[in-house]
């Protein structure tokens, strides 16, 4: 672009650890762009962890509002990302404000921006369980920030097709793939080791992630026993389960895993080693949602440890399994994908439907051509 006034503002706003992974090729990208001036606001939702992906994606923040505090709930977050994003967005007027998926820091700031006019872009759009409930309250934030949002960048053709369906116009909805995958290329190396690598040995390795808040109580209590028998009755497979920071689930954990020599319980992995952990395992047992995406694209069966998934595509394509969370039926997933080569290969070989790890390019090329 050829002068000053030419250049577009865009604000970029993520608060947790999976948002960053996920923007943060997208801030890359758009940043090589002369006729952007790109600006990082987070808001801190999550603070070790997302300090973490932005050390290894090399991201300095040009505004960090430090919400977080001890026992934060919902009406915490939401207030506080409000009261900072007003003063924010009067002050720089962005072009754009970009916002992903569905946490409360990316709906509260797509709201923030609608009641000041400014136009937002919503990455990862078009996920649906319509489930008010499942997952809580990320259904509602996501479905909340699809109403606000004047451009949507969905990763598959299913998401195009909820938002279609809910009335969006189509000329506003882009198919991009998801910029997850961008991120692997990023983080995972061939040379990669850790020391618990040498503890797992020759076993087969089950990584588990389980911190959803609906999840939290009976429902991961009888996921975790499933899990602590299929260990007991398999003595050439072994389990790593990074604790979330939670002290519900930390609790639960301990209690359930007390005495196994078959897990380890660790400290949240940073990035590039919980993306080098996934691409060891031999398969993946989760309640996440953005690992449904990764574990696809490495190639790795994931049982999914919830009743809905917004990812219909990685159960429709066989990557993932949707198992819910009582003993029985996760004991007997994990039993069919250690017991049956042919259902292994089924779901390791299939064909991943999140992209091919252009998403960051396509959004920028079309924020280049609408803006």
């Amino acid at each position: 672009m050829s002068s000053k006034e030419s250049v577009r503002k865009i604000l970029v706003v993520f608060g947790t650890r999976p948002e960053a992974i996920k923007m943060s090729p997208l801030v890359h990208e758009l940043k090589k762009r002369p006729e952007f001036d790109v600006r990082v606001c987070v808001t801190g939702q999550h603070r070790e962890m997302l300090d973490q992906v932005l050390d290894v994606f090399k991201i300095t923040p040009d505004y960090d509002f430090s919400i977080m505090k001890k026992n934060q709930d919902l009406f915490d977050i939401t207030t506080a990302v409000m009261n900072n994003m007003r003063g924010l967005l009067k002050e720089l007027s962005p072009d754009l404000v970009l916002v992903h998926g569905d946490t409360t820091t990316a709906f509260v700031s797509a709201l923030s921006a609608f009641y000041l006019q400014i136009p937002v872009g919503h990455v990862e759009a078009g996920l649906r369980t319509y489930d008010i409930y499942s997952p809580y309250p990320e259904e509602i934030n996501r479905q909340g920030i699809g109403l606000l949002a004047s451009f949507h960048f969905a990763p598959t053709e299913t998401a195009r097709k909820n938002l279609i369906s809910e009335g969006k116009k189509p000329q506003n909805v882009y198919v991009t793939g998801n910029t997850v995958i961008d991120a692997l290329k990023y983080t995972v190396q061939k040379e990669y080791n850790n020391p618990l690598f040498d503890w797992v040995g020759k076993d087969r390795l089950i990584l588990i992630t389980a911190h959803r808040r609906e999840n939290i109580g009976d429902a991961m209590r009888t996921m975790f026993i499933a899990i602590h028998n299929i260990l007991n009755d398999y003595d050439d497979v072994k389990a790593i389960y990074p604790v979330h920071l939670n002290p519900k689930v930390r609790e639960l954990a301990n209690e359930i895993f007390d005495g196994s020599d078959r897990i380890r319980l660790i400290e949240p992995l940073g990035v590039v080693d919980f993306h080098n952990f996934m691409d060891k395992a031999y398969m993946i047992l989760t309640d996440s949602g953005g690992i449904q995406e990764e574990a696809s694209s490495l190639g790795k069966p994931a049982l999914v440890l919830r009743d809905t998934t917004e990812r219909p595509e990685g159960i429709a394509a066989g990557t993932l399994k949707l198992v819910g969370t009582s003993t029985e039926k996760v004991y007997a997933a994990c039993k069919s994908l250690l017991d049956d080569k042919n259902e292994y290969e089924k779901m390791s070989k299939s064909t991943n439907p999140y992209g091919n790890g252009q998403a960051s390019k396509q959004i920028a090329d079309i924020i280049e051509e609408k803006l």
